[in-house]
């Protein structure tokens, strides 16, 4: 369980083999981060102290349930502040990130930090969620976006049945997993190593129960 920002950034180096040119991106990030929480709430004050445990590692431990050769658009939905979509294009700067969020402030400041961070393949679509064009992707990520029933009302149409799907759900994981009704799935609940409570709930979608792709 990593519980400092010191173990935060050894972690990056020795599990994700983050090189210099991706430690100064999220470098970048966090500088950005804190000069723009004075302007709008991005993160609650407090969790700053914290930044690299709370926010960077929190992300970033996805990409450690991603399989390697895994290469496919990346689709974060209610991105937010940026997380995971901005730290997993930061480390990935190579992988299409689709970041969709609908709020204009929110999405003026993911359009910058990617500016700064030249993540030229990463891209926001400032829409909300029901109006989005469908395409297939590789990955699905939403941290603290809607529960998991709507999560998947909403964002199937983006899932094949190899789409990983990767859900930060906090302490309510286990249990919005226990009570998913209705779909077919191959879900479980990791372990977050950044809260002790916490769980991520990863795997694929087949579907809808009753209902063939």
């Amino acid at each position: 369980m990593i519980e400092t920002e010191d173990q935060a950034r050894v972690w990056l180096r020795s599990e994700l083999a983050v090189d210099d040119a991706g430690m100064a991106r999220l470098e970048t990030l966090v500088a950005m981060l804190r000069e723009e929480n004075h302007k709008q709430n991005l993160v609650s004050a407090a969790s700053l102290d914290q930044v690299w445990q709370r926010h960077i590692v929190d992300s970033a431990q996805l990409l450690s349930h991603v399989p390697r050769g895994t290469s496919g658009p990346w689709l974060d939905l209610g991105t937010g502040s940026g997380f995971p979509g901005l730290v997993v294009a930061a480390l990935d700067p190579n992988r299409r990130v689709i970041m969709v969020e609908s709020r204009t402030r929110r999405i003026e400041w993911l359009e910058r930090a990617m500016s700064a961070l030249e993540l030229t393949c990463a891209e926001v679509v400032g829409k909300r969620l029901e109006v989005v064009a469908s395409e297939p992707v590789s990955v699905i990520s939403a941290r603290a976006f809607a529960p998991l029933a709507q999560l998947l009302e909403l964002s199937e149409r983006f899932s094949t049945s190899d789409t990983l799907w990767l859900l930060p759900k906090g302490r309510s994981a286990q249990q919005e997993l226990q009570d998913l009704r209705n779909w077919r799935h191959m879900f479980h609940v990791e372990q977050s190593i950044t809260d002790p409570q916490a769980g991520i709930i990863v795997g694929t979608l087949a579907g809808r129960k009753g209902k063939t792709r």
